[in-house]
């Protein structure tokens, strides 16, 4: 006779409410100068409250615990949106919108910033968190096919390029400086338009 799984409610509400915990505790902890050198399963284990186990079976790996801290975040600040942008039939006003979402991201959570630092220095997280942070290409792509038309596919890349280029972390840290976040969405909305105009 087959055996049956029973899944008690209350243990998959304490295991969600103890995975939520340990995500907030993990994106602090980045949040901090050096926190990613610190960042282990053992650390953010022993920061939570729980076994290093506990992060182990939920998460299984250092990795697995930064994407899934790094998709939180992302939830959190919004980059669900972009798939808002395609449906955006003006170029522009597509464009407008993409560098709102992008811009209201960066700004979001200062564990964006230390997440992205450590993909400079380590090329295992690198290659695990890059396509989150190219998640907009196929939106730029899209946007671009629309506003240059009648372009070789080679202006199209470039243009894609520099807006992808344009709506990166780097070049809004640079931008950030002396100016509000709002200033800093305007600049680049206008850079990002003359991309296609």
């Amino acid at each position: 006779m087959p055996t049956r799984s029973y899944v008690s409610p209350s243990r998959s509400q304490a295991a969600a409410e103890t995975r939520s915990k340990v995500l907030a505790v993990a994106a602090e902890m980045l949040r901090n100068e050096g926190g990613i050198a610190r960042f282990s399963l053992d650390a953010v284990g022993k920061a939570a409250g729980v076994t290093r186990l506990t992060v182990y079976n939920q998460f299984g790996s250092r990795l697995g615990l930064l994407e899934a801290v790094m998709e939180d975040i992302a939830r959190q600040g919004g980059i669900a949106r972009l798939g808002e942008v395609i449906a955006i039939a003006d170029p522009l006003e597509a464009l407008d919108r993409l560098v709102e979402i992008f811009c209201t991201f960066w700004a979001s959570d200062a564990a964006v910033g230390r997440i992205f630092d450590a993909m400079a220095l380590d090329d295992e997280i690198a290659e695990a968190l890059a396509p989150r942070f190219s998640a907009g290409r196929s939106v730029i792509a899209a946007i671009v096919e629309r506003g240059l038309p009648g372009d070789t596919a080679s202006v199209r890349r470039d243009a894609a390029d520099m807006i992808q280029a344009l709506t990166d972390l780097p070049v809004y840290r640079s931008l950030s400086p002396g100016r509000t976040a709002e200033q800093v969405c305007t600049l680049l909305r206008k850079s990002c338009r003359a991309v296609i105009c």
